[in-house]
This record gives C-alpha cells, sequence and structure tokens, in this order.
C-alpha cells in the first residue's frame, strides 16, 4: 500500500508531463508538413556521390 502513495503521484507527473510535451509539440509546428518527411525519403539525392 506503501508503493501506491509513491506510484501514482509519479504516474500523474509523468503523464502531465507528457501532455504538456505534446502540447508544446503542436504549438511549435511539429505536425505542419505530415506528407513532407514521407516523401522526402522517396527523394534519390545524388549530389553527395563520394568517389
Amino acid at each position: 500500500m506503501n508503493a501506491l502513495a509513491i506510484l501514482v503521484p509519479a504516474a500523474l507527473f509523468l503523464g502531465f508531463l507528457g501532455l504538456c510535451a505534446f502540447f508544446w509539440s503542436i504549438r511549435s509546428g511539429q505536425y505542419e508538413d505530415m506528407s513532407g518527411a514521407a516523401e522526402r525519403i522517396l527523394i534519390d539525392d545524388e549530389t553527395n556521390t563520394a568517389d
């Protein structure tokens, strides 16, 4: 029972911290260009060829 007194507030704090990080990522524009990253991997960039 004593472990629950530590684990429940710790879980609530970590959940709140994750929620704050999620809202920060939305406000900073991390999810603005969803298709750009998916298409960027398909572009064949041949300018960096090392011979």
